[in-house]
């Protein structure tokens, strides 16, 4: 179990022992230990036995008679953890959950070391149905033919969702707290997962990293356009470095990055990458603009719902250079293609989203067309115009 920190990763874990209890299991046989606590600091693989040692010279009488839940936070620390975790798993009875803040614990590496008997869960923070369960609202299971009362509400509380995030300890903060914890959040990700883990010493390029990508969500990223404005103000970095932070931070689940959608390799690593935050309140918090950057963060959370529904996405570029947001291979094969637009009252915004869509239907034949929008939709022949609202709350359609 991964996912940024402070997205809900320890109460994930603590949730599974409530249910455990609930079901009967005595409290004794739940192990939950938190390898961030400074008492466990500088621990070796070679001393994880000692946590099994100790538990069963306590209860004896539970080894190999009855099942014992270990739950270790934030494993990632500790080097070497996933052969422990394989040795108790072959040799007790026991179930192991683990959960850290960084995706190498979702590698390849790790799955062959656990021998497919892994099974992965991404903590991420609240979605939109979630953000509406917290706030005591009902998330219709069809959001067709609702009433207007129930549209206005719905409407209401996604641009609350666009502003507030979903982090859990986020909600129900005043402004200047929300900004105060989410950037004190991205430090904290930036010294311990980033600099501390991989020895990160420019910290320096690291920040100004940050702060580009946050507060530009949906733009596209070059390096080396970003390595030329570094240069240009002082600032030594290679960029090799460059490469290697922007790859940490996506360790980290700070941002994800999505390529342009093409069959050829050449075209996806030469274009520029789109850079998302893990969540939309994190653009305000990293934005210098002044500006609402309402149709960035809506993008966002577009981005944050397409990573749950499809199996791969990225941007699509019509031959002409008209821009799609999103063309996602969902998990039931169908292909769709996504436009992101916070208004369509603007006549010429309105034809210029349209006319991309339009010719990258014409260029995947058998695609999907869907355009969201914070908009009461009018009726487009051939697309489908919904309300941002309305296609979040569709339980895995497009």
């Amino acid at each position: 179990m991964v996912g940024m920190r402070r997205a809900g990763k320890t109460w994930f874990l603590y949730q599974q022992m409530h249910d455990r209890v609930a079901q009967g299991r005595p409290r004794e046989s739940l192990v939950y230990f938190n390898f961030e606590d400074e008492r466990l600091a500088g621990m070796e693989s070679t001393q994880l036995s000692w946590l099994v040692d100790e538990y069963y010279a306590q209860f004896p009488e539970r080894r190999d008679s009855e099942l014992v839940t270990f739950l270790l936070d934030e494993i990632q620390v500790v080097p070497g953890w996933e052969r422990f975790v394989r040795r108790i798993l072959d040799s007790e009875k026991v179930e192991v959950f683990v959960s850290g803040s960084s995706a190498r614990l979702l590698s390849r590496e790790v799955a062959t070391s656990l021998r497919g008997r892994a099974t992965e869960t991404i903590i991420h923070p609240y979605s939109f149905r979630e953000f509406l369960s917290v706030r005591g609202l009902d998330a219709p299971l069809k959001p067709d033919f609702l009433p207007k009362k129930q549209i206005s509400l719905l409407e209401s509380a996604l641009r609350e969702y666009l502003e507030v995030g979903g982090f859990p300890e986020a909600q129900g903060l005043t402004e200047r707290d929300r900004l105060s914890l989410l950037q004190g959040y991205v430090d904290s990700a930036i010294l311990r997962d980033i600099v501390e883990r991989y020895q990160v010493s420019n910290v320096v390029a690291l920040r100004r990293l940050v702060r580009q990508l946050l507060g530009s969500a949906g733009g596209r990223f070059s390096v080396h356009r970003f390595y030329n404005d570094l240069k240009s103000q002082g600032v030594s970095v290679s960029k090799q470095t460059l490469h290697e932070m922007l790859a940490f931070l996506e360790d980290a689940f700070l941002v994800t990055t999505l390529p342009i959608a093409t069959t050829s390799e050449r075209r996806r690593q030469s274009n520029p990458r789109k850079v998302y935050p893990l969540d939309p309140a994190l653009v305000q918090a990293f934005d210098r603009s002044g500006k609402s950057n309402l149709g960035s963060r809506l993008e966002t959370v577009v981005a944050l719902e397409l990573s749950r529904r499809s199996e791969e996405q990225g941007y699509y570029d019509t031959a002409a250079g008209f821009e799609v947001d999103f063309l996602a291979q969902l998990r039931d094969k169908r292909t769709l293609l996504v436009q992101v637009c916070a208004s369509l009252a603007d006549p010429s915004i309105r034809k210029r989203e349209l006319r991309a869509l339009e010719q990258a239907r014409e260029e995947l034949p058998g695609a999907e067309t869907v355009l969201l929008t914070l908009d009461t939709p009018d009726a487009v022949q051939g697309v489908s115009v919904l309300p941002v609202w309305r296609w979040l709350l569709e339980s895995g359609a497009a």
